[in-house]
């Protein structure tokens, strides 16, 4: 049978506030374990939660952002549920009354925008982190438990199930986090868990209009791992329906070395969880005024700043896209661009060049150590005509390791490109006398023969002659 892939997302964001939600311990990650707690995020007896201000304001800002209606009137909830990383025996989150409802999101797949639209964005605290003895849970004999984590502040935002493929998920994803980076609400380091997404796949007939049991992929940590858990749960959900069997309600893991989902769990109800309202913290009332304010002091988000890109420097809407992407790529090309760089010659480094050596590295642009300024000093040695873009190639290289200039590396190395025509008609005319073969092969037609010949020219001088003068000099002399 043909069916109807039907996915909602649920993303988990830490935000980037220095104290966590209900009290004034650090969110600093990668602390000694156990060293930012207090008795209210450890949850003894007697404390009392206070929520922090700039949670409320970074949960408006993502509303707003997110095209949210932001409720004037908001409450927390105790959402109650056993595990050894939950000091409480409850988590503080919101049910009935979250911050913002009713919002949507225009993604790009294919060519194509299709809008996802968003249920809700809700506060909560988050839990602690066990720490297994083993490679994973199974392998493991034991485990110890890290509470710095909890009390640390997210917000989930909730997709209604408008998307249909892997595909669609990941730009989603992709995009979601875009705006959250963009905000400056949230670091968004997926390595670190500050983002990670749980996903609810179901697949119905084609036609039908009722939803069939889903099962939820929790904590995926990578737009790879969303996508590849996504593509499998699909194939795995076909197989057990053609078979005439029933897909079960439940919570899965994705092991990202196996490339499968497993069974953790049933799923929950809402009732399962036994809501009910926090009573040691008393309701948000919103201010629309201050709604007003927030949505008035908004950053350039990445739509209107690829449209800038476009608008501004003829920059296509694919190279625009790519770069707006990461709000900290987007700010490298600006400076750069600010220092006298051309736009599309940045951009075409930073998608090349620059990519390729933070890929190699597994670093982000944020670490690269290449400024932009130096970059734009590189570019412009290229523009003057003092290095050729193949020897430029090789003192990037040289800057990525030593961090030093360009212009110091050209002089330290000899790499001036040779644009005297008369020291160049010497080498052609060397090369062409040594080789005559390849001569009268161009001679007869085989024009690939002067890539041959020029690839000598090159060779003779390092790669610093001047490419367009060689190939002029050496088809006047040919």
């Amino acid at each position: 049978m043909d069916y109807e892939i039907v996915i909602g997302l649920e993303i988990h964001t830490e935000l980037k506030t220095n104290s966590k939600i209900f009290c004034g311990c650090s969110t600093k990650f990668g602390s000694e374990q156990n060293t930012n707690v207090c008795p209210v995020c450890l949850g003894l007896p007697g404390v009392l939660p206070v929520i922090n201000e700039k949670v409320v304001e970074f949960a408006i800002k993502a509303g707003v952002a997110l095209n949210c209606e932001i409720l004037p009137f908001s409450k927390f909830d105790r959402k109650n549920y056993y595990y050894p990383d939950l000091p409480k025996n409850f988590q503080t989150s919101q049910y009935d009354l979250p911050i913002a409802v009713n919002g949507h999101l225009d993604i790009e797949v294919n060519g194509e925008t299709k809008r996802i639209n968003i249920t809700r964005i809700h506060m909560e605290e988050d839990a602690g982190k066990l720490v297994h003895s083993g490679a994973t849970i199974s392998s493991s004999d034991s485990a110890l438990v890290d509470y710095n984590r909890t009390g640390v502040p997210l917000l989930e935002i909730v997709s209604e199930p408008d998307i249909r493929s892997a595909e669609e998920a990941r730009a989603y994803l992709e995009k979601v986090k875009a705006i959250l980076e963009y905000l400056d609400v949230s670091d968004c380091k997926m390595e670190e868990g500050s983002l990670r997404c749980d996903a609810n796949i179901s697949l119905r007939p084609h036609g039908q209009a009722a939803l069939g049991t889903k099962a939820e992929i929790k904590n995926l940590n990578s737009f790879r791992s969303v996508q590849r858990g996504i593509e499998y749960e699909v194939i795995r959900q076909e197989d057990i329906l053609d078979d005439g069997g029933r897909v079960i309600q439940e919570t899965r893991t994705w092991d990202e070395n196996k490339g499968v989902t497993a069974s953790m769990r049933s799923k929950e109800q809402a009732h399962d969880y036994r809501y009910l309202p926090e009573p040691d913290l008393v309701p948000i009332v919103v201010d629309p005024a201050r709604v007003a304010e927030i949505r008035a002091n908004l950053p350039e988000l990445p739509d209107a700043r690829r449209q800038r890109l476009m608008n501004d420097y003829g920059l296509s809407e694919y190279d625009a896209g790519i770069i707006t992407s990461s709000k900290a790529v987007a700010d490298y090309f600006d400076q750069s661009v600010q220092n006298n760089g051309d736009a599309k010659v940045v951009a075409n480094w930073l998608m090349g060049e620059v990519s390729k050596h933070l890929n190699s590295e597994g670093i982000t642009i944020l670490d690269c150590p290449v400024s932009p300024k130096q970059l734009t000093e590189l570019l412009a040695l290229i523009e003057k005509g003092t290095i050729s873009n193949k020897i430029a190639k090789t003192v990037f290289e040289e800057m990525w390791t030593s961090r030093k200039d360009a212009e110091v590396i050209v002089k330290e190395k000899g790499l001036v490109q040779i644009s005297d025509s008369s020291e160049i008609v010497a080498i052609v005319e060397s090369v062409i006398a040594a080789n005559p073969q390849s001569v009268a092969d161009f001679k007869a037609g085989k024009d690939k023969a002067i890539g041959f010949l020029v690839g000598q020219i090159m060779k003779q001088t390092k790669g610093r002659a001047n490419p367009d003068m060689v190939n002029t000099l050496l088809r006047e002399r040919l």
